[in-house]
């Protein structure tokens, strides 16, 4: 479903050039629930990106349900992210002119979908994430963990292949980033394949399987939940 092979991604900062993947290889199939833990500056935002399609590699390559990505244009990589994969945001990323449904309709609107099954689709999705009540608010009027509700309806408004979670907990309180790893859990039982990256361990061993990125080097830790 999801491939990294060989994987690397360096930057230039001053004279120097900056190595913050090294040769990553990671396989998620359908159904997985992987998690990637980490120190901040450890490479798990930029491998997120890489998988995502926001960030290209400097060597290695990404696949999307077995076809390769490398030697797409900028148009087809932005088509393949909005079909294929859903990104949820640490910092949400929504729109606060517009209502909670539009926030997630406006997704459907870019790939096409007509007004009113877009629409429909909305509101089943924000009820399962159990934002039914809420559908004309705006962010603003929303807690941390609501806004995070309605990023998580919004990624996978298209019904994508793979979830990508970059630190989806990180401006949440404990209680609230519970809920929403168990809102995670919940939609991978349902079948939806699931790449979260965070700082918090324990959270991290929730997931099915657990990889640890040190100094841009991924290795896997574990094979299952602790």
């Amino acid at each position: 479903m999801l491939a990294a092979r060989g994987l690397s991604r360096s930057f230039r900062v001053g004279a120097s050039d900056v190595q913050a993947l090294r040769a990553v290889n990671l396989e998620v199939q359908a159904g997985d629930f992987v998690a990637v833990v980490g120190p901040s500056g450890s490479g798990k935002s930029t491998l997120l990106h890489l998988l995502g399609l926001i960030d290209s590699p400097s060597r290695g390559e990404v696949r999307l349900q077995g076809e390769p990505t490398g030697r797409l244009g900028a148009e087809a990589r932005a088509k393949r992210r909005l079909t294929t994969v859903g990104f949820i945001f640490q910092t949400f990323n929504l729109l606060h002119s517009l209502t909670t449904r539009e926030n997630v309709e406006i997704v459907l609107q870019l790939a096409g979908v007509p007004k009113g099954e877009r629409r429909k689709r909305a509101e089943v999705l924000l009820r399962t994430v159990g934002l039914g009540e809420r559908l004309q608010h705006r962010p603003a009027s929303l807690s941390g963990g609501e806004r995070q509700r309605v990023a998580i309806a919004r990624a996978l408004a298209n019904q994508p292949a793979v979830l990508l979670a970059d630190e989806p907990t990180g401006n949440l309180d404990s209680k609230t980033g519970e809920e929403v790893v168990a809102l995670l859990e919940e939609l991978n039982a349902g079948g939806q394949a699931v790449v979260m990256v965070t700082h918090n361990a324990a959270l991290a061993r929730r997931a099915k399987r657990v990889f640890a990125m040190h100094d841009g080097e991924l290795r896997e830790v574990t094979g299952g939940p602790a």
